[in-house]
């Protein structure tokens, strides 16, 4: 039962990255337009650019994400094979995992990714010369 919790936790924080990239670049450009200051903010963006340039490069190099690995050795120790589970880890699962060849994914991500380091350029990050966020 346990192994199987952690499985769904980490299914959960697997969901919770991905929205974090993908919500992420939708909100730095929505805040761009209505002129949210927040979207600016250094750690924000420069979390979000690592976030996707590390889903990036294990993209390139044919990696399988480490949540994955760890989700799926906590659900054969749990003695699961599959995603019967209940029914957030269905869902979730269905959201998350789809078929797709690998070329497809690593295009899918660069493309991706380049949008984020153009946000970069289109709307920079501020941050004062003392490190703090500008009032």
């Amino acid at each position: 039962m346990l192994y199987r919790v952690a499985a769904d936790f980490i299914l959960l924080a697997h969901v919770a990255f991905v929205l974090f990239i993908v919500l992420g670049l939708a909100l730095i450009y929505l805040g761009s337009a209505r002129n949210w200051s927040w979207v600016r903010n250094f750690w924000f963006r420069l979390s979000h650019l690592l976030a996707i340039a590390v889903v990036m490069v294990q993209a390139w190099f044919g990696k399988i994400c480490p949540l994955t690995t760890l989700e799926m050795s906590l659900r054969l120790r749990a003695g699961e094979t599959t995603y019967p589970g209940g029914f957030i880890a269905h869902w979730l699962q269905t959201f998350l995992y789809f078929e797709a060849p690998v070329w497809a994914f690593a295009l899918c991500y660069t493309i991706f990714g380049i949008l984020v380091a153009g946000s970069w350029f289109w709307i920079p990050p501020q941050r004062s010369a003392n490190g703090e966020e500008p009032k």
